[in-house]
Formats: C-alpha cells, sequence, structure tokens
C-alpha cells in the first residue's frame, strides 16, 4: 500500500488517499490523472490493468485499487 500511496502523491499531493473513498465521484482525480495513474500502477506492480478493470470502483479509493492490484497479481 505504501508504494501505491507514493504513486498517488506524486500525481496530487494535495489529497490524503489513505482516508480519501470518493477519488472518481468526487472529481479529485481527473481522466488525464487516471491514464498516468494506470501506467504507474503497471510498471510498479508489474501487472496490466485491462480495460474492464478502469471502472469508477475500483478507482475511488486507495484501498480499493489496493484489493484490484493484489487480484490482477494473483491472476498474473
Amino acid at each position: 500500500m505504501e508504494k501505491l500511496i507514493e504513486i498517488l502523491k506524486d500525481i496530487n499531493p494535495d489529497i490524503d488517499f489513505e482516508t480519501c473513498e470518493n477519488l472518481i465521484d468526487g472529481h479529485l482525480l481527473d481522466s488525464l490523472s487516471i491514464i498516468s495513474l494506470i501506467a504507474e500502477i503497471e510498471d510498479a506492480f508489474d501487472i496490466v490493468v485491462p480495460a474492464v478493470e478502469i471502472i469508477p470502483d475500483n478507482f475511488n479509493s486507495a484501498a480499493r485499487m489496493m484489493n484490484m492490484i493484489s487480484r490482477l497479481q494473483e491472476d498474473s
């Protein structure tokens, strides 16, 4: 989770990613941020995020992103 928080803070250091639960629904991350985030996640965690996983529910919080990352790591 620490690595993910570092990636998120590089994208926007003003957000408390450890507690925020509405990153997408609250418009705290825009589409360009998500594209950058996906690329960083893929590199950092050695996974591929398929298009079907790019839904708001998977990106609304760091915890949800970490769940998605763990699931994708198990599948690879």
